[in-house]
This record gives structure tokens, C-alpha cells and sequence, in this order.
């Protein structure tokens, strides 16, 4: 593996040589100091190391990070409405490739775990209806899920513990309110049920919970229904520009949920403490 990650080296540098050789016979005409061109020195060294290094955390967290430099500004812009109504028309434009590019963009959300999920929930809405667009988001849910979780449980704890902080994933180990298996499984349901609880970071600890691995992965996919099929009716009432659509999908889902867990949260009282031990 360490002689793959000297070849890899090679082959970079060869491309920028190529690159300089072809920009100035003029036969090329690339510009390599591109926005955010200076990630690479964080993302290029990181990918090759994954390839020379046994202990490969400290790589996987410099790729990461590197990414999340590269993608910021692109992120941001995501972020607005005058950005996601942009990036429709070119997930429009490329036709059955948009479907890739949006589920690339949603394993990335989830594996870089600080980016919001909103945003591409709401313009999933915007590209393919309220329908559409939350079956595409349930899919791709399920898929990175499955994938985060096979992961993290290969790579186990240390990896928990260098992505997070080491202090709130032992806090979690821990607590008692997720070592019974059926009090774990009915706050696992409540938590993804909610809107605006850290669901990323249990999709990253699950396999901490003794719950079975196809439990755990089902609710952590269907259990965020209400937040999803909110976000994608709001993106589909943007794309046509009623706002009336996009208040009352989100009042609605609101008090809905405010009722399921007031009523939950009076039958099984430690909803509150557990929120409280994952933000």
C-alpha cells in the first residue's frame, strides 16, 4: 500500500506538469489556481496517506476537513434561496445525472456530519415535487445511513472519538437511558422523530445502541418523515413561488410534532435528559 501511495504521489505531479507544459505551449488552457485551489494541499496528502498509513483516522479527518474548506462557499450559496433556485436549473439541465450529482451532495451532508440537511431536503423539493423529492430523500437516507454505520462500526470508537468530542461520546456510552434495548429503541424513535435534534450525530454513534443494526437503520431513516416531507412541500411551493405553501407545511408539521412529543415526553420522561446528554 505504501508503494500505491508513492504512485499516486507520481501521478499527481504528473498531471501538474502536464498542466504547466500544456499551458505554456499553449495547448492547454487550465487555471489551476482555481477557488479554493489551496484545499488541496490538505485534501491531496490526506487521500494519498489513506493508501500508506495503517492507522488512518487522522487522514480521513484532514480529508474531511479539507472538503468542508473547498465545499464552504458553495455550501453557503446553497444555503440561499436565490442559490437553490441556481442549482435547480442545473440539476434540471443534466437531466438523469442531477439525480447523482443530488445524491453525491446528500452522502456528503451526512458523512461531513456539520453540514445542515435542510437546504438539500428543500431543493429535492424544488427539483422533483414534494413527492418525488422525499421518496429521493428517503432512498438516499437509507443508502448513506447503511454506509455510515457499517463504517463507523468498522472503524469503531477512536474514529467516534477523534470526530467528536471524546467527552460527549463516553457520556453517551454511559448513560443509562440507552443501555436498556427497549429504552434506547423508544428514545431512538422520539429523537429522529423530532425536528432539530443532532440525527447525524446517532446516525454516527448507532452502533453504540443495542439495538439491532436493521432497527436502528429503519428508524433512522423513516422516523425523519415529518422533517423531510415538511422541507420538500416547501421546496416545491418555492419553486412556484407560493410562500403560503411553504408557512403552512412548516406550521403544520410543527405543531404536529410539538403534540407527538408533549405526549410522548409526559409517558417516557427521559426524552428531555437524553436530549440534553446529545447536544
Amino acid at each position: 500500500m505504501k508503494n500505491f501511495g508513492n504512485v499516486l504521489w507520481g501521478i499527481f505531479f504528473i498531471i501538474i506538469g502536464l498542466i504547466f507544459g500544456g499551458n505554456a505551449l499553449g495547448i492547454t488552457d487550465i487555471d489551476i489556481f482555481f477557488d479554493g485551489w489551496w484545499t488541496l494541499a490538505i485534501i491531496v496528502p490526506c487521500f494519498i496517506r489513506l493508501f500508506k498509513d495503517k492507522e488512518k483516522t487522522g487522514s480521513i479527518i484532514g480529508l474531511i476537513i479539507g472538503v468542508i474548506l473547498y465545499l464552504f462557499p458553495f455550501i453557503i450559496n446553497l444555503s440561499t434561496h436565490e442559490g437553490q433556485l441556481a442549482f435547480k436549473n442545473e440539476i434540471d439541465n443534466l437531466g438523469v445525472w442531477g439525480i447523482i450529482v443530488l445524491f453525491m451532495l446528500q452522502l456528503l451532508q451526512i458523512v461531513l456530519v456539520v453540514l445542515p440537511g435542510e437546504p438539500l431536503e428543500i431543493l429535492a423539493g424544488m427539483c422533483y415535487g414534494p413527492i418525488g423529492g422525499t421518496i429521493f430523500i428517503i432512498v438516499s437516507v437509507f443508502i448513506t445511513t447503511t454506509l455510515i454505520y457499517l463504517l463507523v462500526g468498522k472503524f469503531g470508537k477512536k474514529y467516534l472519538y477523534n470526530t467528536f468530542s471524546k467527552e460527549k461520546i463516553q457520556k453517551i456510552e454511559n448513560s443509562k437511558l440507552f443501555k436498556n434495548p427497549k429504552k434506547a429503541e423508544v428514545l431512538m424513535c422520539i429523537l429522529f422523530f423530532t425536528p432539530g435534534t443532532p440525527k447525524d450525530l446517532l446516525t454516527y454513534i448507532g452502533f453504540l445502541f443495542p439495538i439491532p443494526p436493521i432497527k436502528f437503520i429503519l428508524i433512522a431513516t423513516f422516523l425523519r418523515f415529518p422533517s423531510i416531507i415538511s422541507s420538500t412541500i416547501a421546496g416545491s411551493g418555492l419553486s412556484n413561488g407560493r410562500i403560503s405553501i411553504v408557512i403552512v407545511s412548516y406550521v403544520i408539521t410543527f405543531v404536529a410534532t410539538a403534540i407527538f412529543v408533549f405526549l410522548i415526553s409526559k409517558k417516557e420522561k427521559d426524552t428531555t435528559e437524553a436530549i440534553k446528554i446529545l447536544k
